[in-house]
């Protein structure tokens, strides 16, 4: 007789056997075991974690956030080496990047004031917290030193009054301090992810910062690549030269440190598509910067492909993420294989070997 709902999704009873008598056509001595041989499973197949509530606004930040940082990072490159329209067009790009990426978070929070709500403590155990004490600074940074370009881009228009001094005296230091935050806000992001329990996220700790790094200098400089012209991106073609390179062998090498489960989701369905297209288009990429950047169209095109690489890797990676968060094969059997590892190698007195 039925006594709950959930009766009807209780794995079948097991057949208990009986003892048999030689002779008689039964097993003999032999028993049918009771308790049937131990497999993988979870409960009922639900999922062992759950998966983050984040939805493609969050995605949208990651991306935007490699934006902003490179964008920034390749501003004070050109701030020192005397690259007026460089200079112009990366802090204006950083600028809408990480105004744009600081909706895309608000978004996701839902309510602005909780975005202010995390600026209240510093912790440094928190990535968040940290993170969101790098994107205020460097929001700042750039956005001094972009007020300012766009002062000059629109003749002096600005009401800014006897400010307008004040903003020319601090923009240099402000695009300096911008491109000192700028690496560790393309680069937080990946620390963020790796700091959960999603399986695939967290399995990629050695190698996504890098990753991360390399796909930020491709946005980055395949923007700068669109909007500037080829007798000043020099340094934006480099950098988009690269980037195509670490980001091929960084992404293949953080692959290699991931145990073999959970790095199953980066090359299957959708996740898996994005990922391979971003390969090839920041091959493609690389090689147009590399041996046509000289050319505006090709240069153009080229950086079109890089940025479009950058995005199809944040976002590849984080529904790869999500996705394997969602069957529980992909947290148990690393989890096992860890504790026979360890079994193996001899540890056995350890909160780890001990629990199970």
């Amino acid at each position: 007789m039925s006594t709950s709902e959930y009766d009807s999704l209780r794995p079948p009873e097991p057949v208990v056997g009986k003892r048999g008598r030689r002779g008689r056509g039964g097993e003999g001595s032999r028993e049918i075991p009771v308790v049937p041989k131990a497999e993988f499973g979870s409960y009922y197949g639900r999922p062992v974690v759950k998966p983050a509530p984040w939805g493609h606004e969050v995605a949208a930040y990651l991306f935007l956030g490699g934006v902003a940082g490179g964008s920034g990072l390749l501003a004070a490159g050109a701030q020192l080496t005397g690259r007026p329209k460089l200079r112009r067009n990366t802090r204006v790009s950083a600028l809408v990047a990480v105004l744009l990426g600081a909706v895309a978070l608000v978004k996701d929070l839902g309510r602005p004031e909780r975005f202010v709500n995390m600026m209240r403590t510093f912790k440094l155990t928190s990535p968040m917290s940290v993170g969101s004490w790098i994107l205020s600074a460097f929001s700042g940074g750039i956005g001094i030193a972009a007020a300012s370009e766009i002062d000059r881009m629109t003749g002096k228009r600005i009401p800014l009054g006897p400010l307008r001094p004040v903003l020319r005296s601090v923009e240099s230091p402000a695009g300096l301090a911008a491109g000192v935050m700028a690496p560790p806000l393309a680069v937080y992001t990946a620390v963020l992810l790796n700091d959960t329990a999603t399986p695939t996220w967290n399995a990629a700790y050695k190698g996504l910062p890098f990753v991360f790094v390399s796909s930020a200098s491709l946005a980055a400089s395949g923007l700068a690549m669109i909007t500037t012209p080829v007798a000043e991106a020099g340094p934006a073609r480099s950098l988009a030269v690269i980037g195509a390179v670490s980001d091929l062998i960084s992404a293949r090498v953080t692959e290699h440190l991931m145990d073999p489960v959970t790095r199953e989701p980066l090359h299957e369905g959708t996740p898996g598509r994005m990922l391979q297209w971003s390969e090839r288009l920041a091959a493609a990429g690389g090689l147009g910067a590399l041996l046509g950047g000289h050319r505006r169209g090709t240069a153009a095109l080229s950086g079109l492909m890089l940025l479009a690489a950058s995005a199809l890797l944040r976002f590849g990676f984080f529904e790869a993420g999500k996705e394997s968060a969602r069957d529980p094969r992909y947290t148990i059997e690393p989890q096992k294989r860890r504790l026979a590892e360890r079994r193996a190698a001899g540890i056995t007195d350890d909160s780890i070997t001990t629990s199970g």
